[in-house]
């Protein structure tokens, strides 16, 4: 799970998701798995994702803090929604239709570099079940099939192991370490740097 992104803030809604704001259907997902649907967030799904992060705190600490209250949620999906650099993704269990996890895809330049940084997090119960391994390569080919990207970037600190396990599934590669990296819960944080290039997908098959 990859904390850097998550922190980052963006315009604020004074107001927040709430529930007495009317609820309108939720997108249709954009890509589905065996397991898994990926759909665009709204502000609208404030209430859900704040209650699944209060419940995975002891998960996610210390490598990711999302959003866990309305109005911080609204600050973070406000600017995955509005820029036009950033996109933000929900991961839900077919079977259940649990609110499985998440996908932050940041900082996207296209022209001749065509790129966008990841960021993401399972929420608890759905982590070691490949529900996450499954929704990253949704992300992948939708990213790099219908949005046109070349490559896509994980930074994530060295000891968070399980961010780094999963990218190493996704196909990335390890591209290098770079001390004093990201400024991250009060201190600049080292961090491995692994990409991913549409070759390398097409290599693997």
């Amino acid at each position: 799970m990859n904390r850097d992104t998550v922190t980052e803030g963006g315009p604020t809604d004074p107001g927040g998701p709430t529930d007495h704001s009317p609820r309108r259907p939720a997108p249709a997902p954009v890509a589905e798995g065996e397991h898994t649907t990926l759909r665009p967030l709204t502000l609208a799904d404030g209430t859900e994702f704040t209650a699944r992060a209060r419940e995975s705190r002891e998960l996610h600490q210390p490598w990711l803090f999302p959003p866990a209250d309305a109005r911080a949620y609204a600050v973070w999906a406000g600017r995955l929604i509005g820029d036009e650099d950033r996109a933000g993704y929900l991961v839900h269990e077919r079977a259940t239709g649990a609110l499985a996890g998440y996908v932050a895809v940041n900082n996207i330049v296209g022209g001749a570099f065509r790129c966008g940084a990841l960021g993401y997090g399972a929420f608890a119960g759905c982590e070691g079940r490949g529900l996450m391994s499954e929704a990253l390569g949704l992300v992948v080919a939708h990213t790099m099939d219908t949005l046109g990207l070349h490559r896509l970037e994980i930074n994530v600190q060295p000891g968070n192991t399980p961010s780094i396990a999963l990218a190493r599934r996704a196909g990335f590669r390890l591209e290098g370490f770079s001390p004093d990296f990201l400024f991250i819960d009060g201190a600049w944080r080292d961090h491995e740097r692994w990409a991913l290039t549409q070759e390398m997908r097409e290599a693997a098959g």
